[in-house]
């Protein structure tokens, strides 16, 4: 049977409760940024660069030159962290923005091609006074609570801290920041307790899927749970935690289950970020037999000098969908992006 295309009015009425109060919240979220003294930034979809993480597929265009006979190729970016962090080296210190993201391939009840990324940053603060942000912000938008399937979650109750540690010890898996790195120590101990295990996993591609099938679907459900301290071979771009150089200070935000948003305090090290990024690269080329052009703007950026900071980016679809009780991301998007 052809889709009913999203225009039609049968089918936009089922849509348009949601979306009326996606714009409600759009609206209330600028009240929320203002008031805590942030600044709204726009920064471009095109980017010399797509992002880094390995296992993303991108959206590539051209760029002619004035004379149209030049090009260069442009990426839509998966995130508008890098432009963002280049206006903080430049001398902002509390920015948040609303943009449009982009990412191949993606399409679930959770993700979509197209969507948007709520991204915020703090100067002179740590993760903690990041999630301070996002109870607020959660909180005003959701004041009756954030729902999914039966489960009702109150912003307004103490949020529940976990350590990365102590989500796999309640599982069965003891001293995960011990084996960091092993996959073999790592897999005998999934398969004790039956989790997969693939072949030619890597660590954290095991360890993510132990977290997104046994972990991730129990958090948040009495009260809005964090998962902190991460792996240092997960940090992704946080920094190594100072106070335990096992773990970095990267965190991740769950309501019913669902991951609604992803923050660090943030590598300001240029050589580290250097690195990180070259590792991650080649991966994706071993994996994927392609891989993405590196944004020297950002690590001259980093090199010029990235003051110590948080941010964080929360996926506003997801938020929407928590904050109306929606199945699917289809659901609460204006117009969504057909399927291939």
């Amino acid at each position: 049977m052809v889709d009913v295309p999203s225009w039609r009015p049968d089918r936009f009425a089922q849509r348009r409760p949601y979306l009326i109060e996606r714009a409600r919240l759009t609206t209330e979220l600028r009240a929320v940024f203002t008031t805590r003294g942030f600044v709204e930034v726009e920064t471009p979809c095109l980017q010399a660069a797509p992002g880094l993480e390995p296992h993303l597929a991108g959206f590539s265009t051209e760029l002619l030159g004035h004379d149209r006979q030049r090009a260069r190729t442009l990426w839509l970016h998966t995130s508008p962290e890098f432009a963002m962090k280049k206006l903080l080296a430049a001398g902002m210190e509390q920015i948040w923005q609303l943009a449009r993201c982009f990412r191949n391939g993606e399409r679930s009840d959770l993700h979509h091609p197209e969507f948007a990324m709520l991204e915020w940053y703090r100067t002179g603060a740590d993760w903690q006074a990041i999630v301070d942000d996002a109870q607020a912000l959660l909180i005003s938008l959701a004041p009756g609570g954030l729902r999914r399937a039966d489960a009702i979650v109150d912003p307004k109750l103490p949020w529940d801290f976990v350590t990365f540690e102590q989500a796999f010890a309640a599982i069965g898996i003891d001293d995960v920041l011990s084996i960091d790195g092993d996959v073999d120590a790592l897999a005998a101990k999934a398969r004790a307790i039956g989790a997969r295990v693939g072949d030619g996993d890597r660590f954290d591609d095991l360890a993510l899927r132990i977290l997104g099938e046994r972990i991730e679907p129990t958090l948040g459900f009495d009260r809005v749970a964090v998962l902190h301290d991460y792996p240092v071979s997960m940090a992704a771009l946080a920094r190594k935690s100072p106070s335990d150089p096992r773990v970095a200070e990267r965190f991740e935000i769950y309501v019913a289950g669902v991951e609604l948003a992803n923050g660090f305090g943030e590598l300001t090290d240029a050589a580290e970020q250097r690195a990180r990024a070259e590792a991650d690269l080649a991966l994706k080329q071993r994996l994927y037999g392609e891989t993405w052009p590196l944004d020297e703007d950002f690590l001259a950026a980093l090199e010029h000098g990235l003051p110590d900071c948080a941010g964080i980016a929360l996926g506003f679809d997801r938020l929407v969908m928590l904050a109306t009780g929606a199945k699917r991301i289809d659901d609460v998007l204006w117009s969504p992006v057909v399927e291939a």
